[in-house]
């Protein structure tokens, strides 16, 4: 005769310490919890509000420029570094965890300092370009003693290259080569350090200055440019001609491509859109991401490639999902002006904005997330929570509250107006189209109206 006996480990029913949650036994047949559904979804909504509760999105601002941030520069290779120039050429360093600027070069350029890049090919110490208005290109130490001294040499500055036919828009560095390029009035240069003069310049479509110029992260020989004629385009450097050209209705003041998938890039436009492009088809956007109320002037991928930050001069800063067409999350602060450039960091974390009111400010990339270590019981709640808000998310009282943003009234109430002047053209289109002869009038295609011509 067999005898079956009950047999626990001591660890299934004992804590491994005082501050553990005691272990208690359930039994998960579904008949004994007839009321599991509703406590679930109770659990989710105020999982959901506990989820609005705990954002709070602002870390830090930076204050030390006497005038708007332009630019911004993160480093490639430190979390802490980041570059970022202003309106009076006035040019800094920053350590974002002291939250202290490390170098400050006053008299970097007369005027705009209109792009920073790092030089990934440094070997010993960090080092930046630098460009502006005035014309010059100027090679700048991360490290340097940022003195005002009249010896420029003193103040950390590495070379200096002159650009003779006007002002300089742009300026992105080559990834691998010793090599970084320009967008200016007239054309889209290539300069080699070691030249004085550029060694390449591309023939445009037209005379109209150029704007943005962004390297490829994948085809080095590949760039991508946007122009004040309202044109992308696309350049080879290995041959001195424009691959294609698309003309977009309104222009362009931004462009970045995608890191992890390198077809594809991302415009802001004065639209007050976002578009993202595929270069094997430039004949439409295959996404416009919408929700801003002003020009968008700048925009920046995540480290994953699976979202874009955007600022705009509308006082505010967007995230949108790669495949999303609204924003998941919009920041702002009553004290903060319009937005001309945003960035990542490299870890995905947080979010630096400069903007007219002379600030660098640190956001978190999510907006409830904890600043800090998380402990094992901690990051298992979160995750449990999430996976909740995610489950029934379709459901409206948890949707609205996932949802709901506050907004400046001037944006909300724009926003009305669009979606009321929206609206009148939908039914006026469909009046036209029922009182019209059949085929001769149509639904136009919203992705297909933003483009204007392809240009080969």
């Amino acid at each position: 005769m067999k005898v079956k006996t009950l047999s626990r480990s001591s660890r299934q029913s004992t804590r491994e310490c005082v501050g553990d949650v005691k272990k208690v036994s359930r039994n998960l047949n579904p008949n004994h919890h007839p009321m599991q559904k509703a406590r679930e979804y109770t659990r989710a909504v105020t999982s959901a509000k506990l989820e609005r509760m705990f954002a709070k999105p602002l870390c830090h601002s930076l204050e030390g420029h006497t005038d708007g941030v332009m630019v911004t520069c993160p480093s490639r290779n430190s979390l802490r570094v980041m570059a970022s120039g202003s309106a009076d050429g006035e040019v800094r360093v920053w350590d974002l965890a002291s939250q202290k600027g490390m170098v400050a070069y006053t008299r970097a350029h007369n005027g705009w300092v209109t792009g920073l890049v790092e030089n990934p090919s440094a070997s010993e110490s960090p080092s930046f370009y630098s460009c502006g208005m005035d014309g010059y290109v100027k090679l700048w130490d991360m490290n340097g003693s940022g003195s005002t001294s009249d010896d420029p040499e003193a103040d950390g500055l590495l070379n200096t290259w002159r650009y003779e036919n006007g002002s300089l828009k742009c300026i992105d560095h080559h990834l691998t080569e010793e090599q970084f390029a320009t967008a200016s009035d007239h054309a889209v240069d290539l300069w080699n350090p070691n030249r004085a003069t550029p060694i390449q310049s591309f023939s445009l479509w037209g005379t109209d200055s150029v704007n943005v110029v962004k390297y490829n992260p994948s085809e080095r020989c590949l760039l991508a440019h946007c122009s004040s004629d309202r044109g992308i385009g696309l350049h080879d450097v290995r041959v001195n001609l424009g691959l294609r050209k698309t003309l977009l209705s309104m222009r362009s003041n931004c462009l970045e491509w995608n890191p992890m998938e390198p077809q594809k890039f991302v415009v802001g436009n004065e639209d007050f859109n976002a578009y993202s492009f595929d270069i094997r088809k430039l004949n439409e956007p295959y996404m416009i991401h919408k929700g801003h109320v002003m020009a968008v002037m700048s925009v920046a991928w995540a480290p994953t490639g699976r979202e874009f930050v955007t600022g705009s001069y509308d006082k505010t800063i967007r995230i949108f999902g790669l495949q999303n067409g609204t924003a998941r999350e919009i920041y702002h602060t009553k004290r903060m002006q319009r937005v001309y450039t945003v960035n990542y960091s490299t870890d995905n974390r947080y979010i630096v904005s400069g903007s007219d009111d002379t600030n660098l400010r640190v956001w978190k990339a999510q907006a409830s997330d904890k600043i800090g270590q998380l402990t094992p019981r901690e990051e298992r709640s979160i995750n449990y929570r999430k996976a909740l808000v995610k489950k029934y998310k379709h459901m409206p009282e948890v949707h609205n509250i996932s949802k709901h943003r506050k907004v400046p009234g001037l944006i909300k109430k724009k926003t009305s107006i669009f979606h009321i002047q929206k609206a009148s053209a939908q039914r006026k289109q469909v009046n036209r189209v029922k009182h019209s002869k059949p085929g001769t009038v149509g639904f136009k295609n919203e992705r297909k109206t933003a483009i204007v011509k392809e240009i080969e």
